[in-house]
């Protein structure tokens, strides 16, 4: 029986549907797409701010390295399976395309390749466009969960798939099952965009602005028309020709143009769209660009990128995949988390105040800090040091040492071993 019978309900993720198109559109109860503009998940990326914000998620997500802790003892250990996931693709290519086709099409899809004794060995990339994912009507075997995953192949061979051989990463989601894309649920801002590219494209490509008038009160035949016109053009206009001085004779007069308000107002609204794009992707504006405007998460770009990373870069993209990895792939006692603090820490002087207060109090052990710098260990840089001064208010830390010395001494001399004997 085919999966789609499984179904609750039909998926729009298939991009066989045009965001535009009345066969989609009558699924989510709304009408054609205004700008007339037809809007697909590959298609989007011809706009710069689709691009930016897609190339900068899945770039800092493909970059940034990934750790396995113990949950017990919270001590760094290592995996297989992340260090090298892929037969062909290194851990960046991998977790970037996985990212793309999140900030795409909503949703992330691997297959969980096992060895003969079932452990995970590979994840393999499945597009997002090949993939229907529903919940079943009926119990199915060995899947409490109830999703299933209907794959077709490029040979058109439909298997079906369970979570227990698909990692599933979902976006923003509101049934739980599958994500939203971003680009579905922006598609009238992307389209509106695209066309008033398009539109501006058109204006100056085609000559319908015109850069002023020549005028004169004789009465020209068309002949002497276009020969004005083509001795204006010819030696007055283009980048060349900046700053001549013209000779214009029979009466004849130049009256200078300016951009329509129309028009001005048209290419201000490109401007706006680009803001409008960076919030569905959750990036601020100066990340897209967008300098001059100011930001509320503070002046410094320590600040800012701190704020980024916080409020958005984390909770709306990191997290979820650091679950689902340590909820799928990982152990019962071993945990993925994201390591961050290259882009927390900041700058040298910061840093270096930072783990000296973190060393004197005893937190940090050299070897910890110098792995935060990313540098090897030095021998015997594993000792936390304990601060003499930690004492209550009042005592006096010479007489406490010394204390501790006459005490150390006397438990010495009662472990020693007498001389004589018989």
């Amino acid at each position: 029986m085919s999966l789609f019978g499984l179904f609750d309900r039909r998926t729009i993720e298939s991009p066989l549907y045009p965001l535009s198109g009345t066969q989609l559109l009558s699924l989510l109860g709304g009408n054609e797409t205004d700008s007339g503009t037809t809007v697909t998940e590959d298609g989007s990326l011809k706009m710069g701010a689709v691009w930016r914000a897609t190339s900068l998620i899945s770039s800092l997500g493909g970059a940034l390295p990934i750790g396995v802790y113990d949950t017990a003892t919270s001590e760094r250990t290592s995996s297989q399976l992340l260090d090298n996931p892929h037969p062909d693709l290194p851990p960046y290519e991998l977790w970037k395309l996985s990212y793309v086709h999140r900030c795409l099409w909503g949703n992330s899809y691997m297959q969980k390749v096992r060895t003969p004794a079932r452990q995970y060995k590979y994840l393999m990339p499945m597009s997002p466009w090949k993939v229907r994912v529903g919940k079943a009507k009926k119990p199915v075997e060995n899947n409490p969960t109830g999703k299933v995953f209907e794959f077709t192949d490029d040979n058109g061979k439909v298997t079906e798939l369970t979570p227990n051989e698909v990692l599933h990463i979902p976006g923003l989601s509101y049934d739980g099952v599958c994500g939203v894309s971003p680009v579905r649920a922006a598609a009238q801002g992307i389209g509106l965009a695209l066309s008033a590219e398009k539109a501006a494209a058109k204006l100056f490509g085609s000559g319908n602005l015109l850069s002023g008038l020549l005028q004169t009160e004789q009465r020209l035949t068309q002949e002497q028309a276009d020969t004005l016109q083509e001795r204006w053009r010819s030696k007055f206009m283009g980048v060349d020709r900046a700053y001549e001085v013209a000779v214009l004779d029979s009466g004849a007069e130049f009256q200078s143009m300016t951009m329509p308000n129309a028009d001005a107002q048209m290419l201000e609204s490109r401007d706006f769209q680009v803001t409008e794009i960076a919030r569905y992707f959750g990036v601020p504006p100066y990340l897209m660009f967008q300098t001059e405007k100011s930001t509320s998460w503070g002046t410094a770009l320590e600040q800012q990128a701190t704020g980024f990373v916080k409020f958005d870069l984390h909770p709306q993209w990191l997290a979820p995949t650091e679950q689902r990895i340590t909820k799928e792939l990982m152990p019962s006692d071993r945990r993925a988390k994201y390591l961050l603090e290259g882009l927390l820490r900041g700058d040298t002087m910061a840093r270096s105040e930072f783990y000296r207060v973190m060393r004197e109090t005893g937190v940090f052990s050299a070897n910890e800090i110098r792995e935060l710098e990313d540098r090897t260990p030095v021998e015997g840089g594993d000792m936390h040091l304990q601060p003499m001064n930690m004492l209550p208010l009042g005592t006096d830390a010479v007489q406490v040492e010394k204390e501790k010395a006459a005490a150390a001494a006397k438990e010495k001399a009662k472990t020693a071993p007498t001389s004589g004997g018989k």
